[in-house]
């Protein structure tokens, strides 16, 4: 009878033993489930369109409005360069001239051809001659005189435009091979146009309607902090690039004073009239970590709603937003954003 009382008790304490950790479970399961549903306290703002004025901004290097490398069409000796770096030249000025030696023989030929000709022209007028023989004297002429012109041209040259040299590669006597040379080019000298200059810069495709010859653009160098040069777009290229999803636009700055140089860094700015966009405070847009991905939290029903949103300009503290899921009239967290996460119970406090 001992032996079965003691059995009973035995069993008694090895159910409650069992039946302990259980309760202690259920106990923390329900204080888990109770600390989820605590609301967290939140300040919202009401979303609401603002008008801004849209300006677009890009980085650009100076260059010059106009720039050729001189070089003649053949291989072959400079015998005299007129010009050295630096030097202002006007349009039609003599920059270099190469050896003209077979052209001074070509001359020659074409003077004689010039006499034959006219010779045959006045037997051929008596019938002395046969016109075959005439016609293939003129074209030897005609051959002869354009070769001549053309040589003319190019042992001679000329500036195209009123500039400045800004390369010299050879000096007097030296063989100009037409390959590129240590400069890396294949010319004799540079002359670069300064006055006007020119940026060329890639922008956004979404701006291509809105993108016209005459428009203006405000240019600042950093070499001059707190002047701005005012510059005219005149050439808009035609294609967007299909891999930065970009187009380019050129734009021609007066230099009067020539302080602007090809080669200065600068910054563009594009004025685009006015928009009606969102504009939120900067601390209300999160990043999510790992990724570029930007997003801020709305309060829908008392409960934190995550959208992902694009950023356009900043504005001091604030941020202008240009895509994403965003409403008018929607409350906008913009204090206790950092705790929240998607589907989180909120209460708006004051």
């Amino acid at each position: 009878m001992n032996r079965k009382i003691f059995s009973m008790i035995l069993a008694g304490g090895i159910l409650l033993a069992s039946c302990a950790p259980k309760d202690n479970q259920s106990g923390s399961a329900v204080s888990g489930a109770a600390d989820s549903v605590k609301a967290i306290p939140v300040r919202v703002m009401t979303v609401a369109l603002t008008k801004i004025s849209r300006t677009v901004d890009y980085t650009a290097t100076i260059q010059a409005y106009e720039e050729v490398n001189m070089a003649p069409s053949t291989p072959g000796r400079v015998d005299k360069i007129y010009v050295e770096v630096g030097d202002r030249v006007r349009k039609g000025a003599n920059l270099f001239l190469m050896d003209r030696t077979q052209y001074f023989a070509n001359k020659i030929q074409l003077a004689n051809l010039q006499k034959d000709l006219s010779r045959l022209d006045t037997l051929l007028k008596v019938g002395s001659v046969r016109e075959q023989l005439y016609d293939q004297t003129k074209a030897q002429y005609e051959v002869m005189k354009a070769n001549v012109e053309f040589m003319e041209e190019n042992t001679l040259l000329e500036a195209p435009f009123d500039g400045i040299i800004t390369g010299k590669y050879l000096e007097d006597g030296e063989l100009y091979s037409g390959a590129p040379g240590m400069s890396g080019k294949a010319a004799v000298v540079t002359l670069m146009q300064i006055n006007p200059v020119k940026v060329t810069v890639s922008i956004s495709e979404q701006y291509f309607p809105l993108i016209k010859n005459g428009m203006k653009a405000r240019i600042v160098a950093d070499v001059y902090p707190g002047k701005e040069f005012e510059g005219v777009i005149f050439r808009v290229h035609p294609t967007i690039d299909a891999m930065s999803r970009t187009f380019r636009a050129e734009i021609r700055i007066s230099n009067n004073s020539e302080i602007l140089r090809p080669g200065m860094f600068a910054r563009v700015y594009l004025d685009l009239g006015e928009e009606e966009t969102f504009v939120v405070p900067a601390s209300s847009v999160l990043l999510q970590e790992g990724t570029n991905d930007r997003y801020i939290f709305v309060v829908e029903n008392g409960v934190a709603s995550r959208r992902l949103v694009r950023l356009g300009q900043r504005f001091d503290d604030r941020f202008q937003i240009t895509g994403g899921d965003l409403k008018v009239g929607e409350s906008l967290v913009t204090d206790g954003q950092a705790r929240l996460s998607n589907g989180q119970q909120v209460e708006i406090v004051n």
